[in-house]
């Protein structure tokens, strides 16, 4: 059960579809800045405003994940042009692995880019993501990745990122970081949290000593268990990660 005034501050010039979609993204930029998966101010999560496929929402280039708030969050277009009138930017070359995703998955409303520790440092390994815990199993042979080719990003690149991507909703981008995509705010944040924590046990297991690999058909059967449910991930986490925000920073729903 979500708390009754979580959407209360809409405002009049604003549509309640619209409104939920920025509550919902804004309580995934906190909740990311609670984890420590921020990156500065250049990391994003983007989010598919509703019912359109040219509009998204952003953060303000010079925000830190901690001050977004639903009704501070920027409308931008494709190319990551501000389209709400406001004077503020977006970071158009921060959209762009965004922009990519967005445009080549109709699936994908919701796709989050990070810059974690731990994440870029199992985008370093030779081997990548291992299945050595059952948080990683969850994207046994269901993971894409992505050659790093430096800092710019264009057309050329973001073709082959989203050829890399395929189906998958997740990728690891090689010697630079992760990223997940999602029908919803809350399955993109789920399989985040997922994939990150995945990476941090895989980090911890492997400076500990030897590890232990499970056979293979296990690892079938528990990713085909992960995913036997053909409805979006999260569906049951998403509400108790916004009542315990609404305890601690209810301003985020502003």
């Amino acid at each position: 059960m979500l708390p009754l005034d979580l959407y209360a501050a809409r405002p009049d010039t604003l549509g309640a579809e619209e409104w939920r979609a920025r509550v919902d993204l804004a309580a995934a930029y906190r909740l990311a800045a609670r984890r420590g998966w921020s990156d500065l101010i250049y990391t994003h999560l983007s989010l598919r405003l509703p019912g359109r496929d040219d509009a998204f929402l952003i953060n303000a280039f010079g925000q830190t994940f901690d001050e977004i708030t639903a009704s501070s969050l920027l409308a931008i277009d494709v190319e990551g042009r501000v389209i709400d009138g406001s004077d503020r930017i977006a970071n158009p070359s921060g959209f762009a692995i965004h922009g990519a995703v967005h445009r080549a998955r109709p699936d994908a409303h919701c796709v989050i880019h990070l810059h974690t520790d731990a994440g870029i440092a199992v985008s370093a390994l030779q081997d990548g993501l291992l299945p050595l815990s059952q948080h990683a199993m969850r994207f046994w042979r269901d993971i894409g990745y992505h050659d790093y080719q430096g800092l710019a990003f264009g057309p050329e690149e973001q073709a082959r990122l989203v050829a890399e991507l395929g189906t998958h909703r997740a990728m690891i981008l090689k010697n630079h970081g992760t990223l997940t995509c999602g029908r919803t705010v809350a399955e993109a944040f789920v399989l985040m949290d997922t994939l990150d924590k995945a990476c941090r046990i895989q980090l911890a297991a492997m400076a500990a000593g030897p590890v232990a690999m499970p056979p293979e058909g296990v690892l079938a059967r528990t990713h085909a268990q992960f995913t036997a449910d053909p409805e979006p991930e999260g569906a049951l986490e998403w509400p108790a990660l916004l009542r315990g925000l609404m305890r601690s920073e209810p301003d985020f729903a502003r």
